[in-house]
Order: C-alpha cells, then sequence, then structure tokens
C-alpha cells in the first residue's frame, strides 16, 4: 500500500509530504488507516534529534487514533474494521521478566513507533497488532493524546500509590499536567496544581483542581499549608525539589514524568524524616494502557484539545514549540 505522510528530512527541519510503502508482512502486523493523531512534545523531540535515535526522512506521530484494514495470521482480539489506539511504543521482546510480568514498558528491548519505524502523521500506520489497542466507543478520535500522554501520568498516579480520597499535587499544567488533573480528580481525589501564573491557576480550578498554587517560573512554592500523600512533577525542568518535598507527609512519593539532564539533588534528611521516595515513571504497559482507556470512558476524561488538518501539520508543530496550543495539538488525516 502506498502510504501518504508528512516527514522531517534532518534534524530541525519542517515536515514535508513523503510518499512509501507498507505492507502487512509479519504475522503480528496490523495496518492502521489514521483518523487522528496527537502531537507530542517527544514528537519534535525526534524531529530534531535530540535523543540522538532519530531516523530520516522521519515521520513522527505516537499518538494515533485509527481502523484496522488488515493484520497477519497471529493477530488475535482485532478484526478489519475496528477503530484502535497506538501509543509511542510499537514492540517489545515479549519474553524477558519485565514483559511476562505486564510491563513491557520496561523492556531492554522496547521499540518506540517512530523509531523503529514511521509514525501516524500519515495516511496509514503498521504496528506490531499487540500494542494496538480497541478503542472504547465513547471516546472519539480527538482523545488521541491519552495514548501517550494520558497513559504517562495516569500510569505514574497509580504507580505512585493513587487510588481515590487521597491529596495529589501536579506541577505544571500543560499537555501532560492537565490529564494528570483530571485524571486524579474524576477518581475522587483532591487535586493541588502548582503552575506559574493566575490565568492557569484558574483554568486548573475548572478542570477540577481545589486549589492552585501560583508558583512564578524560577520561585519555590511556598510553605504548605497541608501535606500531599503523592505529587506529579510533568515539568522539564529543575524545580527546588526541596521545598516541593516539603509538600509531602509521611511516605509521601515525588514522581517524575519529565525533566532533562541535570541531577535531582536533594539532602538526605528531607527524605529520610518523612520517609519519602522519589521515582522516575516513563509510560505505561499494555495492561496500563487499556485500563487508562477505559477510566477514561467510564469517566468521560478527554483531553482539551486544538484541531488541526494533517496539511497543517508545520503550523500546528509551530504553535507546539511556542506553547501555544491549549492543551494538546490533534492531527485529523
Amino acid at each position: 500500500m502506498e502510504v501518504r505522510g508528512w516527514a522531517a528530512s534532518g534534524p530541525g527541519q519542517e515536515l514535508a509530504p513523503f510518499s512509501y510503502e507498507l505492507s502487512v508482512q509479519g504475522p503480528f502486523d496490523v495496518l492502521v488507516e489514521v483518523e487522528a493523531c496527537g502531537i507530542c512534545h517527544s514528537d519534535i523531540h525526534m524531529i530534531d534529534d535530540d535523543w540522538r535515535l532519530s531516523r530520516y526522512p522521519l515521520v513522527p506521530g505516537h499518538e494515533v487514533v485509527g481502523k484496522v484494514v488488515a493484520k497477519g495470521e497471529a493477530v488475535e482480539g482485532l478484526a478489519v474494521g475496528d477503530r484502535v489506539g497506538i501509543g509511542w511504543q510499537g514492540g517489545a521482546c515479549m519474553t524477558c521478566q519485565e514483559c511476562l510480568s505486564g510491563k513491557e514498558n520496561l523492556c531492554d528491548q522496547h521499540q518506540g513507533l517512530i523509531v523503529a519505524g514511521r509514525g501516524g502523521f500519515a495516511s496509514h500506520v503498521k504496528v506490531d497488532g499487540r500494542f494496538a489497542f480497541p478503542l472504547p466507543a465513547s471516546l472519539p478520535a480527538e482523545a488521541s493524546p491519552l495514548l501517550c500522554g494520558g497513559v504517562t501520568v495516569y500510569a505514574a498516579l497509580r504507580s505512585a500509590g493513587m487510588s481515590s480520597g487521597q491529596r495529589v499535587g501536579v506541577i505544571g499544567l500543560g499537555g501532560l499536567g492537565h490529564m494528570a488533573v483530571l485524571f486524579a480528580a474524576r477518581l475522587g481525589n483532591e487535586v493541588t496544581v502548582f503552575t506559574t501564573t493566575p490565568a492557569k491557576a484558574q483554568e486548573a480550578r475548572k478542570l477540577g483542581a481545589a486549589e492552585a498554587v501560583v508558583v512564578p517560573a524560577g520561585a519555590s512554592p511556598p510553605p504548605p499549608g497541608k501535606r500531599l500523600d503523592l505529587l506529579l512533577s510533568t515539568v522539564p525542568y529543575p524545580q527546588d525539589w526541596v521545598a516541593y518535598l516539603n509538600w509531602l507527609g509521611a511516605d509521601g512519593t515525588l514522581v517524575l514524568v519529565a525533566g532533562g539532564n541535570e541531577p535531582v539533588s536533594v539532602p538526605f534528611w528531607a527524605l529520610l524524616t518523612k520517609r519519602r521516595r522519589i521515582m522516575g515513571s516513563p509510560i505505561g504497559g499494555r495492561a496500563m494502557v487499556r485500563e487508562t482507556l477505559e477510566v477514561a470512558a467510564r469517566f468521560g476524561i478527554l483531553p482539551q484539545v486544538e484541531v488541526f488538518q494533517l496539511a497543517q501539520v508545520n503550523e500546528a508543530l509551530r504553535r507546539v514549540r511556542q506553547n501555544r496550543v491549549r492543551f494538546r495539538a490533534v492531527l485529523r488525516a
């Protein structure tokens, strides 16, 4: 099948029309006709080759919603015509201890969809069918950011111990942070958001936050008025981690889903005295992806998006780079 996509020819380049062939060759292959694809900051990192993983021409896009049009003979649980979602992960070894325990996202042979192949900024995408997930009927195509950003924050919150009836903090109200607020609040938690402006604080309350604390860029949060059970950071730059740890109560967890190359440095006593911990969390495994989609459908959790046509991909990317999208951009094929 000839596929029409948009590709970067080199680091930092604008995307241009690009045609290539895709076919079902392996027994687990699934070919999906793309309905919509979200734009994630990871796509921009791949376009710019920030992680030294990119191969050009690079077709980005790993928050895909579409319809199965062909599949290999070993694919189970999916039929031609089914609507599916595809996220960052496109494959794993499926035999290591992590894979066998449902933690495919932690596999040493983890394969990113747009690292190993071509992504969803195109008419069609091919993926290992074990990483294509049936989409609940109530979720529209524009919910595609759930497949990476949504799974990332939901998996982090769950792995850090979130249930319901807790006090949950979220640092940052952007593409990731706003979905974290939605999940935590809709599941019955009292959410405190730390954000940089009064306008964003107001948005946080509309999303369901009980409290919003304004912390200007480069500043430290104020002393806590109450202690949190867990605190999720969605911001990619260093913070005053000691001040944020002080917001955590006994056995509290600070979980990081974004960051740079800078070390996270905290004094020993900031952890010891309240038995606090700091953890990182990547995307979720297959079971967690399914749970994310089911919870989103059950509780009506939908990311707030701005929709662009696929031909507007460069304009959409520019706006994401400039932080001018509230809160996620989605391309319609």
